[in-house]
């Protein structure tokens, strides 16, 4: 039987792969196969498309981890038999016909909303205002900057997509919940949590907690690689 040593990481909104950067090193050097996937952030449809095509290019068994709007993208892709479990960063997890905007509705707006920039198309920015105060504070001002440079716009239309499908209800699920988050209610990602029954870390981070603490939430998902070799072997 081969061993899950896979890990596809799926980035959200304003964000790319660059965005695991810290936590690249740290799996690999755990012995596993990393790959960042490149959203297009035009589509659900697409965004699920661009990482199915990374799963399907891995050479055995799958751990799919979705950071933020990333998390939306491993609920609906992760239905891939290669797939053995779902790792969510600070994420949405949504249930089938739910949608983004309407999970987050109950929580109330968080302060990341108020410095979203619309520009051309129906694509959302987020200021470098928001960045430094609502996405990534506490980071140093130095990375603040290049995460606002590499940032993805992303279509509005996205947070209104019905979502079809949740794999979580058939594939072990992990989450870190950022408890310092201001971009997605930490209420909501405990929540959500909770609902699917994930195994859950804390951190007090940013939305970003992969970048503010890479030691432990790269832990995290080996620990989940080694959790679903497991589960596989019994």
């Amino acid at each position: 039987m081969n061993p899950v040593k896979n890990v596809v990481l799926v980035h959200g909104a304003w964000a790319d792969g660059s965005s695991y950067a810290k936590i690249i090193p740290l799996l690999e050097a755990a012995g596993l196969h990393v790959i960042a996937v490149q959203n297009p952030l035009t589509s659900l449809s697409d965004d699920v498309a661009a990482t199915r095509r990374a799963i399907n290019a891995q050479d055995g068994p799958v751990l799919l981890v979705g950071h933020s709007y990333g998390g939306a993208i491993i609920t609906v892709a992760g239905d891939n038999p290669k797939v053995e479990g779902l790792v969510y960063i600070a994420a949405f997890a949504p249930d089938k016909g739910e949608t983004l905007g309407g999970m987050a509705q109950p929580y109330g707006p968080t302060p990341a909303l108020s410095n979203i920039q619309p520009i051309e198309d129906g694509f959302l920015l987020l200021t470098a205002k928001g960045v430094r105060e609502d996405f990534a504070q506490g980071l140093p001002l130095e990375e603040q900057k290049i995460l606002t440079a590499t940032q993805g716009p992303i279509q509005g239309s996205i947070f209104g997509t019905v979502i079809p499908s949740a794999a979580w209800h058939t594939k072990p699920s992990w989450f870190v919940i950022a408890s310092n988050d201001r971009a997605i209610s930490p209420e909501q990602e405990a929540a959500t949590a909770k609902r699917m029954g994930a195994k859950t870390l804390t951190v007090a981070t940013s939305h970003v907690a992969m970048l503010a603490k890479p030691k432990e939430v790269a832990n995290f998902i080996i620990e989940a690689a080694a959790s679903a070799n497991l589960a596989r072997a019994s």
